[in-house]
C-alpha cells in the first residue's frame, strides 16, 4: 500500500458519511449503563422514519463526560435540498445525556421538527472547553472498530512519512525535541529511552505497551484503547521502526474486555490491510503485534514483573540494573511505554516536535489525560495541558463536590501518589509540582474527596490496596506493608499512642527505602502525604484514644 491508496481510503470513507451523524458512545463506563441497547433503538428509530439515506448512527468511544451516560451526540441536520451544504465538522452537535433505550424515537424525531424531552449537556460548559485534546482528539468521533474511520482521520499518515522519508535517528531526535515525557507514571523522558534502546546492541528488539492500569479510580488507558485503538498500534509500530523491533507486545489486564476486544479487531484490520506484518508500506520494515492478558496483579504494571509475566512466569518484579533497555523481554532491548505515551506519538511526528513543545510547562510538555473520580460533579475523562491548576480542573472542569459540597483533597497517583489539599490548589499539574506537593503525577487517576473525608481511613485504603497486592517478594514490602496497616487501623480505631504514631513514621521510611521495587517503595506515599498535611486528624484519634 503507498499513500494515494491510503488517502484514497479515507476519502471513501468521508465521502460515505451521511449528512447527519448520530454518534452513541460504546465505551465501557455506558456499556455498563445499557448504552449497546440505546444504539440498537437508534438504528431501529432511523429505519421507522425512513431516514436510512440521510442518518447515519455510529457506535463510538468515550465521550468524556462518563456521570452522564449514555451518551448521544447528534451532527448535522437533513438536507431539504441537493445544494443543501454539510454542517462543518467543527459545527457543535447537540449532547444528550442518561440516554433511554426508549429515548430513541424522540431523538431522531427532532431531525424532522419533533419535540425530546431526553435531558441535554452543554458541549460549551467549561468540561469541554478547557479541554485541548491530542491524545484524545479522536475519541468520541471515530468508529474504533473500523480502521476506514481512523485513516479517515489521518490515521497511519505518520507511519507511512516516517517509514519513507525519516531514518531512525530521525524519529528519536523528533521525539527527543518534542520534549515528551512517559506518561506512565515516573515521567522518564521518552526519547532518551527510545535512543537507549536503538543503541543496545542485541539479535531480537521487543517493544511493549504496558496496558495493565491498576490504580484505583484509573481509567485512562482502558478509554484509549476502548475508543482510538489503531492510535496506539500507530505509535508502537513508529517506536518499533525507532528503536529496531519486529515484534511488539500489548500487556492488557482481563478486566478490560471491551479493550482486548477492540485491540484484537484493530490488529487484524491493520494486518489485512498490510500496515502491521512484513513490508509495510512496501518499506523493509516488518512489524507485529500479539496482546498478553493479564489476570490482574498490580504489580505487573512494574516493568520487570510485566516482562516475566509475558515470558510465562510468575509477575515478579527484579532489582535493576540491568534497565528493560539494554535486558529486558527474554533477555533481548526492549522498550516499555504505556498507553496514552504511543498515543502521543503520531500526533508528534505529523505536527512536529515544536508544536507540542510550544504546549505544557518548561520541563513537563505536552498535555496530561486524567480521570476525575470520587467526590465531583463532572466525573469522566479530561485532556488538559501540562501547568493546569488544580483549582481549575477541580472546580471549574469539574464542577466541584456535588450540592454545594467543600473540596478537601485530591489524591493523584493512586497508591503511588500522595493527597493535596485544597490549601494547595493553585499549583500547576506538572510533574515537578506535584512531588514537591508529596505526589505524583502517576498514570493519571484523580479522586476528589470531600470535608467529610476521613483522611486516616484514606491512608488505610490505599495501604490496604498495596498490602494485597504486594508479590510477597522482598521482606519491606511483604511484612512492612501488613504493619503500616495494622498501624494505621489502631489509630482509626482510637487504640493508638504516640508511640505508634513515631513507629508509622519510622516505619513507612524503611518501607521507602528498602523495597525491592515501585510497589513497595512508593506505598507508604499516601501515609506521607496525609501526615504532612492533615496530622491533626492523626492527633484528633491518638487523644480521642486516650480518653477512654
Amino acid at each position: 500500500m503507498d499513500l494515494a491508496e491510503l488517502v484514497e481510503i479515507g476519502q471513501k470513507e468521508r465521502a460515505s458519511e451521511k449528512p447527519v451523524q448520530v454518534r452513541c458512545c460504546m465505551a465501557a463506563g455506558c456499556l455498563s449503563a445499557n448504552s449497546e441497547a440505546v444504539k440498537k433503538s437508534l438504528d431501529a428509530a432511523v429505519s421507522a422514519a425512513g431516514l436510512e439515506a440521510q442518518v447515519q448512527v455510529t457506535g463510538v468511544g468515550c465521550m468524556r463526560l462518563c456521570c452522564q451516560g449514555p451518551l448521544v451526540e447528534v451532527k448535522g441536520e437533513i438536507k431539504q435540498s441537493s445544494v443543501d451544504k454539510p454542517v462543518a465538522e467543527e459545527t457543535l452537535g447537540t449532547l444528550y445525556e442518561k440516554v433511554a433505550p426508549a429515548d430513541a424515537p424522540s431523538i431522531i424525531g427532532t431531525l424532522t421538527g419533533g419535540e425530546t424531552t431526553v435531558q441535554k449537556g452543554d458541549l460549551a460548559q467549561p468540561f469541554f472547553t478547557y479541554q485541548m485534546p491530542i491524545v484524545l482528539e479522536n475519541s468520541g468521533k471515530v468508529d474504533p472498530e473500523r480502521i476506514q474511520s481512523y485513516i479517515a482521520a489521518k490515521g497511519y499518515q505518520a507511519l507511512y512519512h516516517v517509514l519513507r522519508e525519516k531514518t531512525p535517528a530521525d524519529v528519536i531526535d523528533t521525539i527527543t525535541r518534542s520534549g515528551l515525557r512517559g506518561r506512565g507514571g515516573a515521567g522518564y523522558p521518552t526519547g532518551v529511552k527510545w535512543a537507549t534502546v536503538a543503541k543496545a546492541k542485541g539479535d531480537r528488539k521487543f517493544v511493549i505497551c504496558n496496558a495493565d492500569e491498576g490504580d484505583p479510580g484509573a481509567f485512562m488507558d482502558r478509554s484509549i484503547l476502548e475508543s482510538d485503538p489503531h492510535r496506539v498500534l500507530e505509535g508502537m509500530a513508529i517506536a518499533a521502526y525507532a528503536v529496531g523491533a519486529e515484534q511488539g507486545y500489548i500487556y492488557v489486564r482481563a478486566e478490560y474486555p471491551t479493550a482486548i476486544n477492540r485491540l484484537q479487531i484493530a490488529i487484524r484490520q491493520a494486518q489485512r490491510l498490510g500496515i502491521l506484518g512484513t513490508q509495510i508500506f512496501d518499506s523493509r520494515f516488518d512489524f507485529k503485534v500479539d496482546i498478553r492478558i493479564g489476570a490482574g496483579a498490580y504489580v505487573c504494571g512494574e516493568e520487570t514483573a510485566l516482562m516475566a509475566s509475558i515470558e510465562g512466569k510468575r509477575g515478579m518484579p527484579e532489582p535493576r540494573p540491568p534497565y528493560p533497555a539494554e535486558s529486558g523481554l527474554w533477555g533481548y532491548p526492549t522498550l516499555i511505554n504505556n498507553v496514552e505515551t504511543y498515543a502521543n506519538i503520531s500526533p508528534i511526528i505529523r505536527k512536529g516536535a515544536e508544536w507540542f513543545a510550544s504546549i505544557g510547562t518548561e520541563k513537563s510538555k505536552g498535555t496530561k489525560v486524567f480521570a476525575l473520580a470520587g467526590q465531583i460533579t463532572n466525573t469522566g475523562l479530561i485532556e488538559v495541558p501540562m501547568g493546569t491548576p488544580l483549582e481549575l480542573i477541580v472546580e471549574t472542569m469539574g464542577g466541584g463536590v456535588p450540592n454545594g459540597g467543600i473540596v478537601k483533597a485530591v489524591q493523584t497517583g493512586g497508591p503511588s501518589g500522595g493527597c493535596i489539599p485544597a490549601s494547595a490548589f493553585n499549583s500547576p499539574v506538572d510533574y515537578e509540582s506535584l512531588a514537591q506537593l508529596g505526589s505524583m503525577m502517576g498514570s493519571g487517576g484523580m479522586i476528589v474527596m470531600d470535608k467529610t473525608t476521613n483522611m486516616v481511613d484514606v491512608a488505610r485504603f490505599f495501604m490496604e490496596f498495596c498490602m494485597d497486592e504486594s508479590c510477597g517478594k522482598c521482606i519491606p514490602c511483604r511484612v512492612g506493608t501488613v504493619q503500616l496497616h495494622h498501624l494505621l487501623t489502631k489509630i482509626s480505631e482510637g487504640k493508638a499512642s504516640m508511640t505508634d504514631l513515631a513507629l508509622l513514621e519510622e516505619l513507612c521510611e524503611t518501607v521507602k527505602f528498602t523495597s525491592l521495587c515501585g510497589l513497595g517503595q512508593s506505598a507508604p506515599n499516601p501515609v506521607f502525604s496525609t501526615l504532612r498535611y492533615f496530622k491533626e486528624e492523626y492527633l484528633a484519634l491518638i487523644k480521642q484514644g486516650a480518653k477512654v
